[in-house]
């Protein structure tokens, strides 16, 4: 009986390298990569934009505002919307020698959506001048929940593991919302307000794009990369 647990130890043991080994990103010198660009837009009709009541500290924050979870433009396009090349291998994923910037300003966070590299610093500033609060919703990474009183216009929050997303918000006004994408590869980007997005130098071949929205959703789509080529797409979400 001992030693056919012992067995089946090493077959797990086994199985779990090779399941690791499966997720591992590697790191390859990337000469004749291509690009991956285009829109995400709102397939059909998009819902009206919902309203906040602003109930505290209107002086600084206003007296209305358009919620921030859905953002459509003129022409379709969805803004804050993360798109992720799902490779296994690719160029080297550094950590930004200037720190990403989440700033409260107006009682919003900026920029809504905040995508970068695991093992990066976020400067989590306050420009508002006024008490807000800083609380991470995340599981793989330890959470924090800190004040941030006028006094103290930064706060600097290290994310050491890759998760998305994490949904940050601040207690002092409940309708601020954000989120951060801690990535551990390089091939990802956030669209703007046009719905627009770039992402360079991906190794030549054939891909799974996810596609995330807060509201809408997780969607995979599939592209080809040729060596040195722009790959151009036009996607659509949607309800």
């Amino acid at each position: 009986m001992r030693r056919t647990l012992f067995v089946t130890g090493l077959a797990l043991a086994a199985m779990a390298a090779v399941a690791g080994r499966a997720g591992a990103y590697d790191v390859v010198a990337v000469a004749d990569g291509g690009s991956l660009s285009g829109t995400v837009k709102y397939a059909g009709t998009p819902p009206a934009p919902g309203k906040i009541e602003v109930s505290k500290d209107p002086e600084v924050c206003g007296k209305d505002k358009v919620k921030p979870d859905l953002t459509v433009g003129a022409d379709g396009g969805v803004a804050n919307v993360m798109v992720v090349v799902k490779a296994s291998k690719g160029k080297k994923l550094d950590v930004p020698t200037t720190n990403p910037v989440f700033d409260q300003k107006t009682c919003e966070f900026h920029p809504h959506v905040l995508a970068f590299p695991a093992g990066s610093t976020v400067d989590v500033t306050n420009s508002d001048g006024i008490l807000h609060n800083i609380h991470t919703l995340s599981t793989t990474n330890a959470p924090t929940n800190q004040a941030q009183p006028k006094f103290k216009p930064k706060i600097q929050i290290k994310i050491e593991k890759a998760e998305w997303p994490i949904k940050v918000q601040c207690d002092a006004h409940g309708w601020m919302s954000g989120y951060w994408m801690s990535m551990d590869q390089p091939y990802y980007a956030v669209t703007d307000a046009a719905g627009s997005f770039k992402i360079a130098d991906i190794p030549p071949g054939d891909y799974e794009v996810e596609i995330w929205q807060e509201t809408l959703g997780k969607k995979t789509e599939q592209a080809t990369i040729k060596a040195k080529e722009d790959t151009k797409v036009a996607w659509t979400v949607g309800k």
